[in-house]
């Protein structure tokens, strides 16, 4: 890309350097042991206003170790699709304020279940050279059935050609699902195990529960 600023473009330059990324995501698991895992959210909470959070907890314990938020404006329109340019932004600056690194970050947003296999997960793992899964409340793209009724249920989301892209995951019995799919660098059968076990009391995630809070408040 010849901008000096890779994410200052116009939507139609957007989903061009989404086309010539989506290749370069990584769809399996290296094997790596996580020790620390993070969560990462972005709030609007005001117009021309981004807030963003990035949360660090232990694995599998779940305890929060480091934190960082950025406050700043926001600079790229909502576009369905390209929300990593709108929100990847905020949260490298959130990023560059951490004293830990985590070993793999859930997303609130789409990894590679995406019209050009490229959502926010996918883009910000690749972006970092970090374990990415995205973990959205409501799909955005491919086919589906609903899981079964317990937690652990999953059923896939498939696109137009039939290719698996992502699990639909039911994190509690009888509640809403949460739509899984692979960021960078993990497997889907990783991250739907990796979701499962981070939403221990509620449907969320843990580690999205904490950055959704603190995007959202602006307090730990």
């Amino acid at each position: 890309m010849s901008s000096p600023d890779p994410w200052n473009v116009t939507p139609a330059e957007g989903i061009e350097i989404q086309k010539r990324l989506s290749p370069l995501v990584r769809r399996s698991w290296d094997g790596r042991t996580i020790e620390l895992i993070a969560g990462a959210d972005v709030h609007f909470p005001s117009k021309g206003t981004v807030r963003s959070a990035v949360v660090i907890l232990t694995y599998p314990g779940l305890e929060i170790v480091d934190s960082s938020i950025y406050e700043g404006p926001c600079t790229f329109p909502y576009v369905p699709g390209l929300l990593s340019f709108r929100e990847i932004p905020p949260l490298l600056e959130a990023w560059k304020m951490l004293r830990e690194r985590p070993d793999c970050i859930l997303c609130d947003g789409q990894g590679i279940a995406h019209p050009r296999g490229l959502g926010l997960a996918s883009h910000f793992g690749l972006a970092l050279g970090i374990p990415t899964i995205g973990c959205a409340k409501s799909p955005l793209f491919g086919e589906f059935e609903e899981p079964g009724p317990d937690r652990g249920d999953t059923a896939p989301i498939k696109d137009p050609h039939g290719k698996t892209i992502g699990a639909v995951l039911r994190t509690r019995d009888r509640t809403r699902p949460l739509y899984v799919s692979v960021g960078h660098g993990v497997s889907l059968r990783k991250a739907v195990s990796v979701v499962l076990s981070c939403s221990t009391r509620f449907r969320i995630p843990e580690p999205l529960r904490a950055a959704h809070h603190l995007a959202g408040t602006g307090r730990p």
